[in-house]
């Protein structure tokens, strides 16, 4: 009897062996689940709508934003417009400057003072020929001074310009990425 019972317990440790090593292979195989399952969670990135609903969505967008697009680019013409009148008159105002300027003789006795006791101090030629001096130079000073006036002037529309250029661009490419998906659907 004794005997019997040894085979019984060899067989029980054993039988316990086989146990402990079964959960010791089923312990590796399962240890890594919880980030298996995370790695093969699967999550919607982007969520799918109907080709109508799209369209629907996209026409809703440009009725909505076409408005306001074109009310943009006709405040931008009109400005361009102004822009445009007022360089006209620039360049026409410097024109007639440099007419007078150039006049010589008559524009010397337009700039000269209106002050007879100054005249009949100066008592002849000499006065008058060093009073000449005075004219021409006063005449270069408002001539530098209006060049220069001219050159800010010009600088300015050129700078206006080149702001509505690239403001004309902006809108430009804003109608044409709306466009764009029009077009690829």
């Amino acid at each position: 009897m004794a005997s019997s019972l040894e085979g019984c317990v060899s067989s029980l440790r054993t039988s316990m062996q086989l146990l402990d090593s079964s959960i010791s292979i089923l312990d590796s195989g399962v240890n890594d689940f919880p980030r298996l399952s995370k790695v093969l969670q699967t999550t919607r990135h982007f969520e799918l709508i109907s080709e109508p609903d799209l369209h629907s969505a996209q026409s809703a967008l440009l009725s909505e934003i076409r408005p306001e697009v074109e009310s943009l680019l006709q405040r931008v013409s009109n400005h361009l417009d102004k822009l445009e009148r007022r360089e006209q008159s620039l360049i026409a105002k410097c024109d007639l400057n440099e007419g007078r300027l150039s006049q010589g003789g008559s524009s010397a006795s337009a700039f000269r003072p209106s002050n007879p006791g100054r005249t009949s101090r100066a008592g002849g030629a000499g006065g008058t020929s060093g009073e000449g001096k005075c004219m021409n130079a006063l005449q270069e000073l408002k001539y530098k001074q209006l060049k220069q006036k001219k050159e800010r002037l010009s600088y300015a529309v050129d700078r206006l310009e080149l702001q509505a250029k690239q403001r004309e661009r902006q809108l430009r490419m804003s109608m044409a990425a709306p466009q764009q998906l029009l077009d690829d659907y």
